[in-house]
């Protein structure tokens, strides 16, 4: 399988190799009444700042369970953490108060969900929402949040702001919408980005757009990213390291052009043989 993706640019590599973001033998199971599901075992991962880890596998592969676990964010019950750490600054993320997990939330980790309509509130105008972080997070006025709203609507891509402001989700296209949810999620600067299949529910071309401005954003405030995904050609384009996950374990990682061209494990060529190439149309 070849690829048009250029080699990892070294200055993209942070100084300190130290992980931003370490899981460390993850478990999540779920209760379902008598019996319980096991969706994530024993899954080790990290990211370092400025990098992006793909996630890739199946619908049910456990990689969202995965993701929503550093937030703490799969419904309890009936999720439990059986095992595992996952470290943020050192602070074990599902070992903190809520209270303090609360102010970590949307500051210094933020998400993008992949239906926004799901996470943006429908009676609520859209800068409002934006602006709503920056007052709980900074403490800005807010005249101050409103500003800094404006701000970020325009610097992910949204024409005419001040207008997009006033109005409400169910106004705006679904790539708006998206655009939206990642000001949303960038407002406040987050060191750490978990964008969870953040394309799926886009045609191809506002696809394409929304990825690159992912990308720019990334690079711009040396973010990092955990990037949730089945899309292997995404992967391929954005991402520095690749996880492949299959019923809730990792079952191979490494630099994503050495995993895509030397695949180690059946899965993971599996899973690339299934991908549509261009030259075979």
């Amino acid at each position: 399988m070849t690829h048009d993706r250029p080699a990892p640019d070294p200055s993209r590599r942070p100084a300190d190799e130290q992980p931003l973001l370490e899981i460390n033998h993850l478990g999540v199971d779920f209760a379902l009444g008598t019996s319980v599901v096991h969706a994530v075992r024993d899954v080790s991962l990290h990211v370092r700042a400025g990098e992006t880890l793909a996630v890739v596998g199946e619908s049910g592969s456990g990689k969202t369970a995965t993701a929503l676990s550093v937030l703490r964010l799969n419904p309890s019950p009936p999720c439990v953490y059986p095992s595992g750490e996952i470290l943020f600054d050192g602070h074990d993320l599902l070992r903190l108060p809520e209270k303090q997990l609360g102010r970590i939330r949307g500051r210094d980790i933020a998400m993008v969900f992949q239906d926004p309509m799901t996470c943006l509130d429908p009676l609520q105008r859209v800068g409002a929402q934006v602006a709503e972080v920056l007052r709980h997070h900074t403490g800005m006025s807010r005249a101050e949040a409103r500003e800094a709203a404006l701000a970020a609507l325009d610097e992910v891509g949204i024409p005419d702001p001040a207008l997009r402001f006033r109005q409400y989700p169910h106004e705006l296209s679904g790539g708006l919408r998206q655009r939206v949810m990642i000001a949303t999620a960038l407002v406040a600067r987050p060191r750490l980005l978990i964008a969870d299949e953040p394309t799926t529910a886009l045609d191809v071309t506002v696809q394409r757009q929304i990825l690159d401005l992912l990308v720019a954003l990334q690079h711009k405030h040396r973010m990092a990213v955990l990037l949730i995904t089945h899309d292997l050609a995404v992967v391929a384009e954005t991402a520095d390291r690749v996880a492949v996950m299959n019923r809730g374990e990792v079952v191979e990682t490494g630099d994503v052009l050495d995993v895509f061209e030397h695949p180690a494990d059946d899965y993971t060529r599996t899973l690339l043989a299934a991908t549509p190439r261009l030259e075979a149309a």
